[in-house]
């Protein structure tokens, strides 16, 4: 046998393992990370997919919140985890777009470290105020804001967070003024709105339909750049007011770079059979949310439109996390 065809017989068998252990994914249970508190649409969707894909795959998937900077530490976590499929996180905008223009040290490359799976959806942030703040539109709060520059207050889920850049981007249009008070997730931000202690809030339908329903917080636009079917009285901020407005959250599942191939195409596949279960499609949809699904290059492609897009928006707004 030539030196030729026992390398390439050696390089095969030496491959064997990892096919073979491709094929049989998932042979143990899967950690699924999340960047945010429980309660939030991360949570939500992390929960709702990993009980699906268990369901399907016929293995556990475990989770695991890991809420702080802006989705950095469960985005490092999952960056420095080995590359074998069995560590798992939905990432939204702020760790896959945000965050490396917005941090000024960043402990991993989410370019580099993490392999973009699957776009799963997006959803329309919707501008909420609490009940005492007594603008019933986009132009009466600008008007507001106007009056009483620094003096309220604006909650968002992180700092780099969608909410967060939604504000920001929403300050910077209209030439007006609110103070930031970061949270580590959408509940709790949420629950500081509802309590009267901040006053305004970009929040996702899926996190904060609940409470428009009981009539807890006021509506007064979504920053989408069509109207919500689910909640079609309510205007865009565009059509509202501001005009060239558009701010949406999304979310999608990624590995850690360097995970194989079978294993991200399988997932892949899994997660688009998941998104076309009734079941979940009319949960997410009820709850504002757009289902995504299809490749991993569409995914990808979505993820590089973004980055510029918020880097902008960070640089003119001088929004800077250190």
């Amino acid at each position: 046998m030539s030196r030729t065809n026992f390398a390439f017989i050696a390089a095969a068998l030496f491959a064997l393992p990892a096919a073979v252990h491709a094929a049989d994914y998932p042979t143990k249970p899967v950690r699924m990370l999340i960047a945010f508190s429980p309660g939030g649409p991360s949570d939500i969707l992390s929960r709702l997919l990993g009980g699906k894909l268990a369901e399907r795959m016929g293995q556990t998937f475990v989770f695991d919140n890991r809420p702080g900077a802006g989705g950095n530490i469960a985005g490092e976590i999952v960056a420095n985890s080995p590359a074998d499929g069995y560590t798992l996180m939905i990432a939204n905008n702020s760790v896959l777009a945000a965050n490396a223009s917005l941090y000024k040290k960043m402990t991993f490359n989410p370019s580099k470290d993490l392999v973009p799976v699957v776009w799963v959806a997006s959803q329309p942030n919707i501008l909420v105020v609490h009940p005492s703040v007594p603008a019933k539109s986009v132009k009466e709060l600008v008007a507001y804001l106007k009056s009483k520059p620094g003096q309220l207050n604006y909650a968002s889920s992180g700092s780099g967070a969608a909410a967060h850049l939604a504000a920001e981007l929403f300050k910077s249009m209209t030439k007006t003024d609110m103070v930031h008070i970061p949270f580590r997730g959408a509940a709790p931000a949420l629950a500081n709105v509802l309590s009267g202690q901040t006053q305004v809030i970009f929040a996702t339908a899926l996190s904060v339909k609940a409470h428009l329903d009981a009539n807890r917080l006021r509506p007064l636009a979504v920053t989408t750049t069509t109207r919500m079917q689910t909640m079609p009285q309510l205007p865009t901020v565009a059509e509202a007011g501001v005009p060239g407005f558009e701010a949406s959250t999304w979310h999608g599942l990624v590995a850690v770079a360097g995970t194989p191939r079978a294993v991200t195409a399988r997932l892949n596949t899994e997660v688009n059979a998941v998104l076309k279960d009734p079941q979940v499609s009319k949960f997410l949809e009820n709850q504002g949310a757009i289902i995504q699904g299809g490749s991993a290059d569409k995914f990808i492609a979505h993820i590089k439109s973004e980055i510029p897009k918020w880097a902008k928006v960070i640089k003119e707004s001088g929004a800077r996390v250190d």
